[in-house]
């Protein structure tokens, strides 16, 4: 798995341990990576997942509990859709890439990689003492 940095590394292993995801939970793994991957998301995330029920909280896009940006609002519906074929009528791939700048791009283009399986490393994933061996590719 690619990480953007270290931090976003440490953000998505510290999302799939509090969720307490399954290492083969492949759309679990593609949301949390979005969350952990951008700023705002990550400050944000219990706005957009409810850690108790292990769910998302689909009406944060429209219901103005939280502040999100064009790219941030493409990004989670991005995301939605990853974990559970959520749609509403601005989820589709021209509406969600239209407002992403180079990072949130790569950010979502590597989400879609992990939700199908690629380039997943399970064994990797959580082992925090091997995290500060590995080189993060920016």
């Amino acid at each position: 798995m690619q990480f953007l940095n270290k931090e976003h590394a440490v953000n998505f292993n510290e999302l799939i341990q509090k969720d307490n995801t399954h290492p083969r939970d492949t759309e679990r793994y593609s949301l949390f990576y979005i969350i952990a991957g951008n700023e705002d998301l990550y400050r944000k995330r219990s706005f957009l997942y409810d850690f108790e029920s292990n769910g998302i909280k689909a009406n944060c896009l429209d219901d103005g509990t939280v502040d999100l940006s064009s790219s941030a609002k493409a990004l989670v519906r991005l995301a939605f859709n990853l974990l559970n074929n959520y749609e509403d009528k601005y989820t589709t791939p021209i509406d969600i890439f239209y407002s992403l700048d180079d990072k949130n791009y790569n950010l979502a283009m590597n989400s879609i990689d992990i939700r199908f399986g690629m380039g997943i490393e399970s064994e990797k994933i959580c082992n925090m003492e091997q995290e500060n061996d590995e080189e993060f590719e920016v």
